[in-house]
């Protein structure tokens, strides 16, 4: 018969071991836990492997093989057949639980949010001592300061039950690591899965050290994603905690319009470093959108679309999409141009979609689209999207060449935006 013995790390914090004879040899502090990757879901990743003692006035740490832990009647114990002292580079190597995850932050990946861990629960089985899971509800909190009991009883007579709220050890993302080094990277992978916006949320509720490690943490595909959603204010935190290259390569993958928003908010030597730092082609793309005054369309106005010439058949047009994955946003409206690029039709996804794969885009494009000029006033465009029913919008210069186009999503964040700023000044 498997014997299991489950506990609480607050109910094993402070209390004495003894060694084989009954004589008392210290007082437990903290576990350590192995974070060092195997294999996947390796349950090793979860071993208890030390714990810290203090023993009379010093301090240390050491291997938890020796330590037996059994429970009576409710109450724990602990004893030690010998004590095993750990090196610096094993220590190095675990998680230290009271340290490092109590009463932390972590991410609930299943809530998109974050909580606070109340307590640890673990296990006890004849291999070792795993840590289980983490406690985020209330009866944590009760646990610790010693009024489960009592409350749970007055309750009861109201058959009221106190909820109970765990997250799996293996669905644990810790996150306020302000005192680990870069080894603990790796354990950001799984906020990878997130959503970008749910992810802009935890950051903005992050403290500043934390929130820039998280993001550093983060490809460059999902940290453009992510630094797009951010409030202006988190935005310019970030930037200004990473290196300069580091926020060029991410600002190369970012929509140029989005880039420039950010750019202004900056000092100018700033600016101007991070302008150098990008590539050449999409450094002139923002210096271009920072030239229009902010109430000019051409300040707003995204020049990430899709052109093509009007020869083009449905499924030449088709197999280039495929090829270029563009961004849903692109696919709104799709223009067709000729020399110079002057813009003489506009298609949309459903044009495509419908017509025969022979038919060329001259066919199916509509010959006179609905446009704006780069530098007519920003309140044009709710009376053409409005009117015309658009989620996106052609922007010619003078010369009718194509410039961008403005995105309906985009004016909407900027109206959303422009209310927080006057919410804020009142």
């Amino acid at each position: 018969m498997t014997s299991l013995t489950t506990f609480y790390l607050s109910g094993i914090i402070g209390k004495e071991v003894f060694d084989a004879d009954g004589e008392a040899i210290g007082r437990i502090k903290d576990l350590l836990v192995s974070t060092v990757p195997s294999s996947k879901n390796d349950p090793d990743q979860q071993l208890v492997t030390g714990i810290k003692l203090k023993i009379r006035r010093k301090t240390g740490y050491y291997s938890f093989k020796p330590f037996r832990i059994s429970k009576a009647r409710d109450m724990l114990n602990v004893t030690c057949t010998g004590l095993i002292e750990l090196t610096r580079d094993e220590v190095d190597n675990g998680l230290l639980l009271v340290e490092n995850i109590l009463d932390k932050q972590i991410v609930d990946l299943n809530g998109r949010k974050l909580v606070r861990v109340n307590d640890v629960r673990l296990a006890t089985l004849p291999s070792g001592t795993y840590s289980i899971a983490v406690d985020i509800g209330i009866e944590g909190l009760l646990r610790r300061i010693g009024l489960t009991g009592p409350i749970k009883r007055l309750l009861s007579l109201f058959r009221i039950k106190i909820p109970t709220r765990y997250i799996l050890w293996e669905d644990v993302q810790a996150i306020d690591f302000s005192n680990m080094n870069i080894k603990l990277s790796k354990s950001y992978a799984r906020l990878q899965t997130l959503h970008p916006s749910d992810l802009a949320d935890i950051l903005e509720e992050l403290g500043k050290e934390s929130s820039t490690s998280v993001f550093s943490a983060l490809d460059e595909e999902k940290a453009a994603d992510v630094l797009e959603e951010l409030e202006t204010d988190a935005q310019i935190h970030i930037v200004e905690s990473l290196p300069v290259d580091k926020v060029a390569d991410v600002f190369e993958k970012m929509p140029a319009d989005e880039v420039a928003d950010i750019i202004e908010e900056l000092e100018d030597d700033k600016a101007e470093l991070l302008l150098r730092e990008m590539e050449a082609e999409s450094s002139q793309e923002v210096r271009e959108l920072l030239e229009y005054e902010d109430d000019l369309v051409g300040s707003i106005m995204t020049t990430d679309y899709l052109s093509f010439n009007s020869t083009k058949t449905v499924e030449e047009v088709l197999n280039e999409l495929r090829q270029k994955k563009p961004e849903a946003a692109e696919l709104y409206n799709m223009f067709v141009t000729e020399k110079e690029d002057k813009l003489i039709g506009s298609f949309n996804l459903r044009d495509l979609v419908v017509a025969e794969p022979d038919k060329t885009l001259a066919d199916i494009m509509k010959s006179e689209p609905v446009y704006l000029y780069d530098e007519q006033k920003t309140s044009a465009i709710a009376e053409i999207v409005s009117k015309y029913n658009l989620l996106a919008v052609p922007v010619i210069d003078q010369n009718e060449q194509l410039q961008g186009m403005v995105v309906v999503d985009d004016v909407v964040e900027d109206l959303i935006s422009e209310r927080r700023t006057k919410k804020r000044r009142n």
